[in-house]
């Protein structure tokens, strides 16, 4: 399967898209947030800056998964930064080794700039994550929630 991961700036008409897909599958963790609102923060993903940035995979010409960088996902942990955040996968391509591309992509973007830790967090995924290397650091409840806090050190060979 042919993929290509490339930055949201490059093709902003993906945000309509990506936000209805992110608020359809966690607007019960932001509660309060309309799908306008999601719209709207996305445009910040658009500057040139590493953080925040959001990355895009196609196939062909259709629009498969995302992944972002974020300053902080958590408001429980702002001392944590930063953060992977909005890994999503369409339906259609689940299961092809899509979303590991993503957070690897994600990783090795930080890696390249500095950033010698990255967090983030899951309510149902942490089994995904610890075999992309990513250790659980906290199990607590958010936002009514169930979830696993997790970091990855980039510094690590393995990452």
């Amino acid at each position: 399967m042919e993929l290509n991961i490339i930055n949201l700036s490059q093709e902003p008409h993906q945000i309509p898209t990506l936000a209805q897909w992110h608020h359809a599958e966690w607007a019960d963790l932001n509660p309060g947030q309309t799908l306008e609102h999601r719209i709207d923060r996305m445009q910040a993903y658009l500057s040139s800056k590493l953080i925040p940035s959001t990355f895009i995979c196609k196939h062909e010409d259709q629009l498969a998964g995302s992944a972002a960088i974020i300053e902080s996902d958590m408001d429980t942990h702002p001392e944590l930064t930063p953060w992977l955040a909005s890994v999503y996968v369409a339906p259609e391509f689940r299961r092809k080794g899509i979303g590991a591309k993503l957070v690897k992509h994600v990783m090795l973007q930080a890696k390249t700039a500095g950033v010698a830790k990255l967090y983030l967090f899951t309510p149902d995924r942490a089994d995904f994550y610890a075999k992309l290397g990513w250790v659980a650091i906290a199990e607590e409840v958010y936002r009514d929630h169930r979830v696993t806090a997790m970091s990855v050190s980039l510094n690590d060979p393995k990452a």
